[in-house]
């Protein structure tokens, strides 16, 4: 690996620390890390990322302009095009030139029509939790993307999916002690309901659950709102 890319993979390995050690693993995160991707890939002009899920809907998460997030909508619609492809296949897709690339007819139809995109470079984000992303390279320029340019698309890669499952874990734990706050209020209602204390309360709502086949969370919600509906509304 050359000194340039060498030194680009340790200014990714910095930002992903001081994304993890300042908690700042959010959208905004993944726009510097997509941004840093356009500067120094040869060749590349914008960057995105695509989600799919399982149902196969297709969103943009976080792009550099508004190129890639028109070809996700399209993308959305036909269900086809090589960002979803390298989603949903596990492969790195690699157009050239889009001019003459008939894998996709109607996202190249419009691609050639409504943008200047010419060369696409799209990798598999490996995010667990049965995400499925990819992280997108694009360029005006037909055959814009050589080898180096594969090589170093291939290290952003692996830090945008290395930030993305910090921004996962992020988010799961703020929603544990949402539903933790959630239970412990309604534990709060049953004991003051039925003259329990907290571990028969907990007890209680844990055989309402199961009895009702309702997840523990909801059914907390739904009794704090039965006990004070104007107090969840406005909160």
């Amino acid at each position: 690996m050359s000194d340039e890319k060498t030194t680009i993979v340790a200014q990714l390995a910095e930002l992903i620390a001081i994304l993890e050690r300042d908690g700042t693993a959010t959208e905004a995160g993944l726009h510097e890390l997509i941004e840093s991707g356009a500067t120094h890939i040869p060749g590349c002009q914008y960057a995105g990322i695509t989600l799919a899920d399982a149902g196969k809907v297709v969103t943009n998460v976080v792009a550099t302009h508004r190129y890639p997030t028109d070809l996700d909508a399209v993308q959305a619609r036909y269900r086809e095009g090589p960002c979803v492809a390298a989603a949903w296949e596990h492969h790195i897709m690699h157009v050239a030139d889009l001019a003459v690339d008939k894998r996709w007819p109607r996202y190249q139809q419009y691609a050639l029509e409504h943008t200047p995109i010419r060369s696409i470079l799209s990798y598999e984000l490996f995010v667990g939790g049965g995400t499925i992303a990819a992280l997108n390279f694009y360029a005006e320029q037909p055959h814009a993307f050589n080898e180096d340019s594969m090589e170093l698309g291939g290290v952003f890669a692996t830090h945008v999916a290395l930030a993305w499952s910090m921004m996962r874990r992020k988010d799961q734990f703020r929603s544990a002690l949402a539903s933790r706050d959630i239970i412990g209020q309604a534990k709060g209602v049953i004991m003051e309901r039925f003259n329990l204390d907290a571990v028969e309360a907990f007890e209680l709502l844990t055989r309402l659950s199961q009895q009702s086949n309702t997840n523990l969370t909801d059914l907390a919600e739904k009794l704090i709102d039965s006990e004070h509906p104007l107090k969840r509304r406005y909160r």
